[in-house]
């Protein structure tokens, strides 16, 4: 016999997932390499080598959104909370049963997600309410940096002494800015680490356990100075191609290139996940891809 609540929970799975799927149609076909080591992952420096599994390659795990943004995981739960930010939703993948579902909308048009140390869902939500939410008794807020141009994606090292953070529009390129935390909580010794090439475009990162940066890439739409001819028309085309920038560069703590993963689209952002937290999830335009690395995300 089917009681009234396992009804409502059977119509509220159906709803989501048919939610779900209607977002489908910004979905895009994915072949794995059937290879081994994926040439996906590019080595730059050979100090690189020891963060790649041999039989790991790229999957993906989810697609149809129409700019995904903020993947941040839930060990408790073995799930991937990331934004959809167009469609106003967050949404949740299931690394029990691969399901991918609605988890909040509205949503605010949440953009950046991380945890909190009591494992909260703290939420940068943009244009409607333009908040920082999380669910807590008293939370005040003081400003630490006020002299960057559009602050993006942000970081502390493992032992928590350095703050990064991505000057989105920084002239004339993309940047990472260390600074040192001093024991009150402010911040000094502003000290440029990574410059994104006159190509490149630097979003999200995360940091692992020994400290690299692991940089969501690709383009920054910059053009050529000159046109060229195409069919007949002078098009001003891009530096570079999208298609060779498209990815995640990995560097030092010293901000010394060591690898970079390919991807079909653009990424954002990205987290670690798994049970063993060495799970790579990268937010890529319309859909998330997953790589397991000998890393480990910071704590």
């Amino acid at each position: 016999m089917i009681s009234r609540r396992n009804l409502m929970a059977s119509i509220g799975a159906g709803v989501a997932s048919a939610a779900a799927s209607r977002a489908m149609a910004q979905s895009f076909p994915f072949k794995p390499n059937q290879r081994y080591p994926d040439p996906a992952i590019e080595i730059l420096d050979p100090s690189f080598a020891k963060y790649r599994i041999y039989s790991s390659t790229l999957e993906q795990v989810a697609t149809g959104m129409r700019w995904v943004e903020g993947p941040i995981y839930f060990p408790e739960g073995n799930y991937l909370l990331f934004s959809d930010i167009p469609n106003n939703r967050i949404m949740k993948y299931s690394e029990k049963d691969g399901s991918l579902s609605v988890f909040r909308s509205p949503a605010n048009f949440a953009n950046g997600n991380t945890r909190d140390r009591q494992g909260r869902l703290v939420t940068c939500e943009h244009s409607v309410t333009r908040l920082i939410t999380r669910t807590e008794k008293n939370g005040k807020l003081k400003a630490v940096i006020t002299d960057l141009v559009n602050p993006n994606g942000l970081a502390f090292s493992p032992d928590e002494r350095k703050l990064y953070v991505v000057e989105w529009k920084g002239t004339p390129n993309r940047r990472i800015w260390s600074y040192d935390v001093n024991p009150d909580g402010t911040v000094g010794n502003k000290t440029k680490l990574i410059d994104a090439a006159d190509q490149g475009s630097l979003d999200g990162f995360r940091v692992d356990r020994d400290g690299n940066l692991w940089c969501g890439w690709g383009s920054n739409g910059a053009l050529q100075s000159e046109p060229t001819d195409v069919n007949g028309r002078k098009v001003y085309q891009l530096k570079g191609r999208p298609e060779d920038l498209d990815g995640v560069m990995v560097f030092s703590p010293q901000g010394k290139p060591l690898a970079f993963i390919r991807l079909p689209e653009r990424c954002e952002n990205l987290t670690f996940g798994g049970p063993k937290n060495n799970r790579l999830y990268m937010a890529a335009c319309h859909s998330i891809y997953a790589l397991y690395v000998e890393a480990h995300g910071a704590t």
